[in-house]
């Protein structure tokens, strides 16, 4: 699989910061409530708070958003982190179906979601979108477009859409601070996510093979 899972810490290119005060105990808190521990990018973060506000905030606005289905933005969201390499993002979108009642079988399955047979056409559709908005520039096709707004509806697009622009964002940032996979679902006893193969981000590089 091209995506970094080494649950190694402590290599981040900016060292996280320690995390103090009456804001920083709640921040621990629920970071370790929701996942066992304290994630990695929290410390990283720290260093600026405005902008780890921001992304939180974006974030829980985000998931009340109720157009699209969930399946398919957990799927979107693991295609990206797999398409550009965010082991964490991979780990902590696979990690969050067990958390959140989504389909982990299929979800399994999405770093190698081209050879799988596991996903309907329209998955299938999904996954290609959150693949063609994550290349650049950016490889979306009107024909692929046509097929998703008949295949959801408008509303459900346009969420869509915003779900894997913001999913890129996240992303993105976390791969160019060295943030890497903590071992998220395998601490809840999910199977090893499949590995991806042939077609995507090509290893070691930004350029889509």
């Amino acid at each position: 699989m091209d995506t970094d899972t080494d649950t190694d810490t402590g290599s981040t290119r900016v060292p996280p910061a320690e995390i103090t005060g009456l804001r920083g105990a709640v921040a621990k808190r629920l970071s370790t409530r929701m996942f066992g521990e304290v994630v990695e990018p929290l410390g990283v973060m720290w260093h600026h708070r405005g902008v780890l506000g921001f992304g939180l905030r974006a974030g829980r606005k985000a998931a009340a958003w109720s157009e699209c289905d969930e399946d398919l933005k957990a799927f979107a969201h693991m295609a990206v982190a797999s398409f550009i390499g965010c082991g964490f993002c991979l780990d902590l979108g696979y990690f969050r179906t067990r958390h959140e009642g989504l389909d982990e079988t299929r979800a399994r399955e999405v770093p190698r979601w081209r050879e799988s047979d596991v996903f309907t056409p329209l998955e299938r559709d999904v996954l290609e979108y959150a693949e063609a908005m994550s290349r650049t520039p950016p490889a979306v096709t009107d024909e692929l477009s046509a097929r998703l707004l008949e295949g959801l509806g408008a509303p459900a697009l346009i969420e869509l859409t915003a779900w894997i622009a913001l999913a890129n964002m996240t992303a993105r940032m976390n791969v160019a601070l060295g943030i890497r996979a903590q071992g998220l679902a395998a601490s809840c006893g999910l199977s090893p996510l499949a590995e991806r193969t042939g077609t995507g981000r090509a290893p070691g590089t930004d350029t889509p093979s």
